[in-house]
């Protein structure tokens, strides 16, 4: 199709992930504009390849789409209980932690109620003359007034393991399938990487699959636990946003390297698992399952017979480690963002050469009074780790919703502070 037949929406969004899906479930209250998702995968699919048995979510379940700023949405989390007819039982089991694949089917659920989300449909490029263009397979797919971009992260090879083959290392994202791929003695030794809730998880689901002779390795000085404490939660709130905004963006970065705990660390129920396996392998066999090495920063590995040899950065200078395959949960960077190099140079840049977001997480550029720019999980300093995980979501959406439309169509307000930040 010509650029001038492709159909023209109020806002487009690039990528149907959690962020994208939230905002494409609030912005019903804008009918008859339309908002239009273009997702690069063939169907919908939330970290499909970690959904481990017995892994749960790290929020609340009250934090879903749309219920911090409209709990009488057809879409809430309650709802979708309701109507799948497992809200008793759900009730019944008395999670403190919902299953993370319970959270994955209930976004399954709403994406496929909610109108204009193509799938297969991956956005190389976005230009804009007077109007947006999104542009897949060398055409115009779609044009818009407003763009949100929310293509999520991507997991990360440390540069000294990108030449690894398939068979020695592979992302925490493809374990299960590789594994199925590999026969793999269980007795030989293997190795995760990466300290945080993804490396726990890897390590587990070893376990469970009978892998007797686990290395884990973590950069940090110790394996940390998540904080979710009432005063960590204290910045899990809009007001705390408020508060950021206020700071020079030199503090704000500091900050989030403090608070890093409250959303980058372990969970106390994946660490105790772990801990109570190895305890009751010791008075099996005689000797723990699992080898915790924390403080080693990995930085290379070489193929080493059919497995590979890690170096590692220590307290004691360089430490080398023979295994037969490595797991790495080593962080995620953003994905690249899709605009096209005339629409780059129209976009300002901070200290760092990024995007400069502003607070309604629109970017500043040159046509930003008629024509809006949002990112979603792009400004963890400038709007705090909660910009990076599920906590506001909703909240979030609202904040764009409110500044597309430029009135208040969601109160977002947040009062009842006990907690004054200074």
């Amino acid at each position: 199709m010509s650029s001038q037949e492709a159909p023209y929406f109020h806002t487009a969004g690039v990528g149907a992930g959690p962020a994208n899906l939230s905002l494409a479930a609030l912005f019903e209250v804008a009918r008859p504009d339309r908002i239009a998702l273009f997702e690069a995968k063939p169907e919908h699919s939330w970290h499909g390849s970690l959904l481990f048995p017995g892994v749960r979510m790290q929020t609340a379940w009250v934090k879903d789409l749309v219920s911090l700023v409209d709990p009488e949405h057809r879409l809430s989390f309650l709802n979708y209980l309701v109507s799948t007819k497992r809200v008793f039982p759900f009730l019944s089991a008395q999670y403190e932690e919902i299953p993370r694949l319970e959270f994955a089917q209930y976004l399954e659920w709403a994406a496929g109620q909610l109108p204009d989300i193509h799938y297969a449909t991956p956005v190389d490029e976005v230009t804009f003359d007077s109007s947006f263009a999104l542009h897949s397979g060398g055409a115009v797919i779609a044009r818009s007034q407003h763009l949100v971009i929310g293509v999520g992260t991507r997991p990360q090879l440390p540069p000294g393991l990108a030449s690894l083959d398939g068979g020695r290392a592979v992302l925490a994202d493809d374990l299960a399938p590789r594994l199925a791929e590999l026969d793999l003695s269980r007795t030989e030794p293997v190795a995760v990487i990466g300290c945080g809730q993804t490396g726990a998880e890897c390590v587990i689901e070893l376990r469970r699959r009978g892998f007797t002779d686990v290395r884990w390795l973590g950069s940090r000085s110790w394996f940390a636990p998540f904080d979710d404490s009432p005063s960590a939660n204290e910045m899990y709130r809009p007001a705390y946003t408020e508060f950021l905004d206020r700071l020079p963006m030199e503090r704000r970065r500091e900050l989030a390297k403090e608070h890093v705990l409250s959303s980058d660390g372990i969970s106390s129920a994946a660490l105790r698992a772990i801990f109570q396996d190895n305890y009751e392998e010791l008075l099996h066999t005689g000797r723990p399952a699992v080898t915790m090495l924390p403080g080693r920063r990995v930085t290379a590995g070489a193929p080493h017979g059919p497995g590979v040899l890690l170096r590692c950065e220590g307290t004691h200078g360089e430490e080398r480690l023979a295994v037969r395959f490595a797991v790495v949960a080593a962080g995620r960077r953003p994905a690249p963002l899709p605009f096209g190099a005339k629409l780059c140079e129209m976009i300002d840049t901070d200290d760092l050469g990024d995007p400069m977001v502003e607070t309604d997480y629109s970017l500043r550029w040159k046509n930003s009074d008629s024509n809006k720019i949002f990112v979603q999980n792009r400004s963890r300093y400038g709007h705090g780790l909660q910009d990076s995980n599920l906590s506001l979501l909703s909240v979030r959406s609202a904040v764009i919703i409110n500044s597309l439309f430029d009135r208040p169509v969601y109160d977002v307000t947040d009062e009842c502070l006990s907690t004054l930040w200074g």
